[in-house]
């Protein structure tokens, strides 16, 4: 035999042999995969301490009507020392904010994702201080990952809308000034007015950095620049289209669309954020990405190599299970 045509058969052979192991993984993928997330909540996840009356009360449900003007999560693991800093910085805004309008009313809600320091004991201090009905704890049994800490602190919540920023106060917080803006933009409902005008609205406002990335560039390794691009090709190549930064912990969303797109939501990890913007594009949910401010914090509990390399393999199963079927999404917009 030719050696040509040798070589061009094992080519052939070893590309057939490989499509049907991927036929076969992906059928068994799909059998074994459930459509929709089943999510974890124990009893105990279910209340938070009243400063006031000092009983556990009932967390709402963000299917109930808002009765907030805004809601701010903020997933916390091990954050007892930079915890602190981004709430004052938020409390001092939103408390400024209701001086100029008597009727606004906002809730933060501290999911401590089974932290083992002081996280909850820090939260419970400023529900002492500032009243249950502006601070609230949700100290999570055991740890969900920071996509499944936002997700039940959403699911707890009161607001027409709702924003989940970091703990670590990387981002300003006055600049949900700009969020409200763009969102005032996509949804013609002013997030300052009577929470029912927006609770019905369907919108989706993100922070970015991407302004930022030239002088980012400089500061960091050629490896993990590699990383960092390689990233961003792969969410372009098989998820979100035309978004430049996906990964900014400052998202603004009305409260159908929180509820809407954290329904479907399977990825707990750090890929989270990335399968909401596939959800929410797949429902044709307007999103607008706008510029913000941002600093980086010291004392990250994330190991940057560790958590490209999650990201990238939660990118490939994001991508496999909604092309094959084996995920689905709960819930249309009209």
């Amino acid at each position: 035999m030719d050696l040509t045509i040798f070589i061009w058969t094992v080519i052939v052979y070893g590309l057939a042999a490989a499509a049907s192991l991927l036929l076969m993984l992906s059928v068994i993928l799909y059998l074994i995969t459930n459509p929709y997330p089943v999510v974890e909540r124990f009893p105990e996840e279910s209340t938070f301490n009243d400063a006031k009356t000092k009983r556990k009360l009932p967390f709402p449900n963000i299917a109930e009507p808002s009765s907030v003007h805004l809601s701010v999560v903020v997933p916390a693991y091990n954050e007892e020392e930079r915890l602190p800093p981004m709430l004052d910085e938020a409390i001092e805004f939103l408390e400024n904010r209701v001086k100029e309008q008597p009727s606004y009313k906002y809730e933060i809600i501290v999911v401590s994702d089974g932290s083992r320091d002081k996280t909850v004991q820090v939260a419970e201090g400023y529900a002492e201080k500032y009243g249950s009905e502006k601070v609230r704890c949700l100290p999570l049994i055991k740890n969900r990952g920071k996509g499944g800490a936002v997700r039940l602190g959403v699911e707890s919540s009161r607001g027409a809308s709702i924003l989940f920023a970091d703990a670590d106060g990387a981002s300003k917080f006055e600049d949900l000034t700009k969020l409200e803006g763009a969102l005032l933009d996509l949804t013609k409902s002013d997030p300052l007015a009577q929470p029912d005008e927006l609770s019905n609205e369907v919108a989706i406002v993100i922070g970015s950095r991407a302004h930022l990335e030239k002088e980012s560039l400089a500061t960091r390794s050629v490896f993990r620049n590699i990383l960092m691009y390689g990233f961003h090709f792969l969410v372009w190549l098989f998820t979100v289209k035309g978004i430049k930064d996906t990964q900014c912990g400052f998202k603004l969303f009305t409260r159908r669309a929180a509820n809407i797109c954290f329904k479907s939501l399977h990825v707990n990890r750090w890929a989270f954020d990335v399968e909401l913007l596939y959800i929410a594009q797949k429902l044709d949910i307007p999103i607008a990405e706008i510029p913000v401010r941002w600093t980086e914090i010291e004392g990250s509990k994330v190991t940057p190599v560790l958590s490209w390399v999650q990201m990238g393999c939660d990118l490939g199963l994001i991508w496999l299970k909604y092309t094959i079927g084996a995920w689905k999404i709960s819930q249309k917009t009209e």
